[in-house]
């Protein structure tokens, strides 16, 4: 873990929201949530939120949708998505949504991808949008389907 709470590629690397997401997941599934700093992780992860309501996955970055689903699930898995401002983040997220196609970009006026549309319906439903099912933020699956598999990972609450 480094100094900010966060994880990087290596021991001692930059802090990435993406690989907080998988540190912080699989720490979820084992049982071992014990080992994060949530207030501190929390706090760089919320830094990540931009004034157009998107996020980045570090430091001087623009925004990009897919880090709605990295950063949104990251703070949920440690009980701190409230500390985040979910209205400028959905805004954002449907801004970059194609009226056409349905599909979402990484950002405003780019073209649309499955992985970005993935995410970013993923994080419509961590900030509770009302015509998302909820997803699961450790497996990125629905909670229906965890619930009949009987997969229930811990959370920090």
């Amino acid at each position: 873990m480094n100094f900010d709470g966060g994880f990087g590629s290596q021991p001692g690397s930059e802090s990435h929201a993406g690989q907080i997401y998988c540190c912080v997941g699989a720490l979820a599934v084992v049982g071992a949530l014990y080992h994060v700093d949530a207030d501190t992780l929390g706090w760089w992860l919320c830094e990540r939120q931009l004034p157009s309501g998107g996020l980045n996955g570090r430091p001087e970055k623009l925004p990009d949708v897919c880090y709605s689903w990295w950063v949104l699930a990251s703070l949920k898995i440690i009980d701190r998505i409230h500390w985040i401002d979910k209205d400028k983040l959905t805004s954002f997220i449907l801004a970059c949504q194609d009226e056409e196609t349905g599909g979402i970009a990484d950002r405003p006026g780019d073209l649309v991808d499955p992985f970005h549309t993935l995410f970013g319906i993923a994080g419509l439903s961590l900030v509770g949008h009302q015509d998302i099912k909820p997803v699961n933020p450790v497996f990125c699956m629905p909670e229906a389907s965890l619930t009949k598999l009987k997969v229930k990972p811990i959370l920090l609450t």
